[in-house]
């Protein structure tokens, strides 16, 4: 199993606008396609004003397939262009992240189809 860990560090005060517009257009179509999401998360202590969201993938392979099938979904760009539009993003950054062999185990289905 791998982890895709995403972090969007944001424009102060503009967390909120981005949640807003993630959980209306973005959230529905990684839930349809990416499969599982394992937490999502705002900073409350250190770096202010990064969202961190983490994604469980059988594979890395997996993982290439499923973004492929979002990103081919016709909603994909508009949300896209409603965050350029949004202008909140200062950086993003995405680890791909492995288990090791001492590491819990997270229950899903690597294999929930997409």
């Amino acid at each position: 199993m791998i982890v895709e860990h995403r972090t969007y560090t944001l424009k102060a005060l503009h967390t909120g606008a981005f949640l807003k517009l993630y959980e209306q257009a973005a959230l529905p179509l990684q839930n349809q396609y990416l499969g599982h999401l394992i937490g999502f998360y705002v900073s409350e202590i250190g770096p202010l004003n990064e969202v961190v969201h983490l994604w469980g993938f059988a594979s890395l392979a997996e993982r290439e397939r499923r973004r492929a099938l979002m990103e081919a979904d016709p909603a994909w760009p508009v949300y896209r262009q409603a965050l350029l539009e949004l202008d909140v993003v200062i950086e993003q950054s995405t680890k791909i992240l492995r288990t090791t062999a001492f590491s819990p185990t997270i229950d899903f289905d690597p294999q929930q189809t997409a």
